[in-house]
């Protein structure tokens, strides 16, 4: 409570709010929660394998690009040295960087050499770069449905 001294022995209350104590309070909860957000965020298990996201309709002829086990490539059904990328890729594009590159990798394929790949794409000039994985059941019968639908 707030007292007010005018000219003598009237004391009259002020009805104002001192809000000074709240706004101290939520700016220290606010540089709490901004260094909290990004530590609870770190070791979050992830597994890349399969997704929900509807599938794209595919391209009238796709280049597939495979990263096997022992981490060697094939492009289709071929076998291709890393160092021949870059030909191999023209070849199967009639050389358009424009077209997009379907990248597929098994699930033991660290996400490193996954990255190392991505970046041999993008050096021979192929940025149009799709992930392939795993339907998981929800999205494999969402995308049935459209289908289904667009029969109709």
């Amino acid at each position: 409570m707030a007292a007010r001294l005018d000219d003598g022995d009237d004391l009259t209350e002020s009805h104002e709010i001192n809000v000074t104590p709240f706004i101290d309070v939520m700016l220290v909860l606010l540089i709490i929660f901004m260094v909290a957000a990004p530590l609870a965020t770190v070791d979050v298990p992830v597994n890349l394998p399969t997704s929900t996201a509807t599938p794209q309709p595919r391209p009238a002829k796709p280049v597939f690009l495979t990263i096997k086990q022992d981490l060697s490539l094939a492009l289709g059904e071929e076998a291709v040295p890393r160092d021949q990328l870059r030909a191999a890729l023209d070849k199967a594009t009639q050389n358009n960087p424009d077209e997009r590159i379907l990248l597929r990798a098994d699930q033991s394929v660290d996400y490193g050499q996954l990255m190392g790949v991505m970046n041999e794409l993008r050096t021979a000039g192929y940025l149009k770069i799709g992930l392939v994985g795993l339907e998981s059941a929800t999205a494999a019968a969402a995308a049935a449905g459209q289908q289904q639908a667009a029969a109709r």
